[in-house]
């Protein structure tokens, strides 16, 4: 009887990992964007943490001024990585949910 038990829950787990090492590969897909300067900045990152888009509108870029568009893109930088963290933790989470296993997240 506790064989059988402990082979079901082996199995579950195998299951698991399997579905978060899907869930963790399709993070690359998602793109999320953060902002600066009310939209004048625009980053987007997808799950891995990789920007993979700057777009910085005409309007912004003063040649007397290039504090304030480091600070924008640093802003939206921060805020698209934000994101993800968030959207990280939301989808990675539904795994460990219930769970307490020390070490796991």
């Amino acid at each position: 009887m506790m064989k059988g038990n402990m082979n079901n829950m082996m199995k579950q787990m195998q299951k698991m990992q399997r579905d978060m090492a899907k869930a963790q590969e399709e993070l690359k897909d998602k793109v999320i964007e953060g902002t600066a300067g009310g939209g004048m900045v625009t980053v987007k990152a997808n799950g891995h943490k990789e920007i993979i888009d700057i777009v910085i509108k005409e309007e912004v870029v003063d040649p007397e001024d290039i504090d304030m568009l480091q600070d924008l893109v640093l802003a939206a930088t921060n805020d698209a990585l934000k994101k993800v963290d968030e959207m990280v933790s939301q989808d990675m989470g539904k795994f460990t949910k219930g769970l307490n296993i020390p070490g796991l997240f």
